[in-house]
C-alpha cells in the first residue's frame, strides 16, 4: 500500500506517495547522512533528471540498499 508524504520543493509543497518499504530506507539513508528526510528528497530531486520523483526515490533506495549488502 502506498503512503503519502509531503516535501516543499523549490518553494512548492509536493507530494510523494511510495510503499512503507521504500520509505523506511529513505528514512535510514536520511540518518545515516544525518539529514532530514525532506533534505533527502530533495537531493534525490536536484539529480533525477528527467525521472519522476517517486522512481527517482525507489532508485535511489534501493541502489543504497544494494550496497549496504
Amino acid at each position: 500500500m502506498l503512503q503519502k508524504k509531503s516535501v516543499t520543493l523549490s518553494g512548492h509543497e509536493t507530494s510523494l506517495a511510495l510503499e512503507a518499504e521504500f520509505w523506511a530506507v529513505l528514512q535510514a539513508m536520511a540518518v545515516v547522512q544525518d539529514i532530514s528526510l525532506a533534505a533527502l528528497i530533495r537531493c534525490i530531486d536536484e539529480g533525477r533528471g528527467g525521472r519522476a520523483l517517486a522512481s527517482a526515490c525507489r532508485v535511489a533506495a534501493l541502489t543504497w540498499a544494494a550496497r549496504a549488502q
